[in-house]
């Protein structure tokens, strides 16, 4: 895992701190510069905001005129990356992962099905959603997450919101998490101890100017915006 803070890309990194410095304002015409128009909702019929490195939705190449709807499969190659919305939720897919969002019998729970890799994603308030990863599903509804998953665990932080984290080779590890400003960032097993298959991480690989953006593309702010691009730290130490 990348730590904290650490951008590999240049035009990520200068989109943030647009982001931090004028919230969208002059520094969003920066951002406009290198991804053809500043950070806003998008428009109607419009799924991505950006795209970087190969990308597929359903097999084939994305662009940003690709159309990302339930029951699709997004994939992103090394190094890769998009930004995109799907109705109400927002996501920002980091590379190498693949993601299934799966399509819902009607009035039923939605889910998101992480396969491998890494995603930062926000969830509108109309109806609950699961993520499930190799070793967990969690429940949320309303909530900012970030998650990174493989075989053997998944790192799971809560943003802000309200997730029911369980365990799924060990349903007796559970752990309801309230967050305000990611106060609990925890990792789940594979292979742990019976009871035992949950704990604490510390906070890794995302930002509020990140959250801040693709709230944004859905028409909403995060609870918190740091104004500042010096903020490179959670609130609070972690063990």
């Amino acid at each position: 895992m990348k730590p904290w803070g650490e951008l590999d890309d240049p035009r990520r990194r200068i989109l943030i701190q647009g982001l931090a410095a004028g919230f969208f304002s002059s520094a969003g015409n920066a951002a406009a510069q290198l991804f053809g128009r500043a950070p806003g909702k998008l428009p109607a019929g419009q799924s991505i905001y950006r795209v970087s490195g190969r990308v597929t939705v359903n097999s084939q190449e994305a662009t940003l005129q690709t159309r990302i709807v339930s029951g699709d499969t997004v994939e992103t190659a090394p190094n890769a990356e998009v930004v995109f919305a799907v109705a109400e939720d927002a996501f920002l897919l980091r590379g190498g992962s693949r993601m299934v969002i799966e399509k819902p019998p009607s009035g039923l729970t939605s889910a998101l099905r992480l396969v491998t890799g890494k995603i930062l994603s926000v969830f509108g308030r109309g109806r609950p959603t699961r993520i499930i990863t190799a070793t967990s599903t969690i429940g949320i509804r309303g909530t900012g997450v970030y998650t990174e998953t493989d075989p053997e665990q998944t790192y799971f932080c809560t943003c802000y919101g309200v997730a029911e984290v369980t365990a799924n080779n060990d349903p007796s590890s559970k752990e309801t998490v309230v967050a305000t400003h990611h106060d609990k960032p925890l990792y789940i097993l594979a292979k742990g101890k019976k009871g035992e298959s949950i704990r604490r991480a510390p906070f890794i690989n995302h930002t509020d100017q990140e959250l801040a953006l693709i709230e944004t593309l859905v028409g909403r702010t995060p609870p918190f915006v740091f104004p500042m691009d010096t903020y490179n730290a959670p609130r609070r130490d972690y063990p």
